[in-house]
């Protein structure tokens, strides 16, 4: 058991959704994230999710995080 704990927090408005989660529990709380956005009385919405389910996804042991953008550059061939 991971004794490190995750925090990732929301701020809209006046509502503030702040989120606690080691490894063992971090499909609660992406299914807690699906349980909030499908709740109509909050703030929270379904890209509200997306966002932070892709942050705690990041999080996850040996996930690789991702890498800057690389620039590259197209040559085209010239007309003739």
């Amino acid at each position: 058991m991971s004794s490190d704990i995750n925090v990732l927090a929301l701020v809209k408005g006046e509502e503030r959704y702040v989120f606690l989660f080691d490894d063992d529990n971090r499909a609660e709380t992406l299914r807690t994230l699906g349980r909030y956005a499908s709740n109509p009385d909050l703030s929270f919405t379904w890209y509200d999710a997306a966002v932070l389910s892709q942050k705690i996804r990041q999080t996850a042991p040996g996930e690789k995080k991702p890498s800057k953008p690389r620039r590259f550059s197209v040559s085209h061939p010239k007309d003739e």
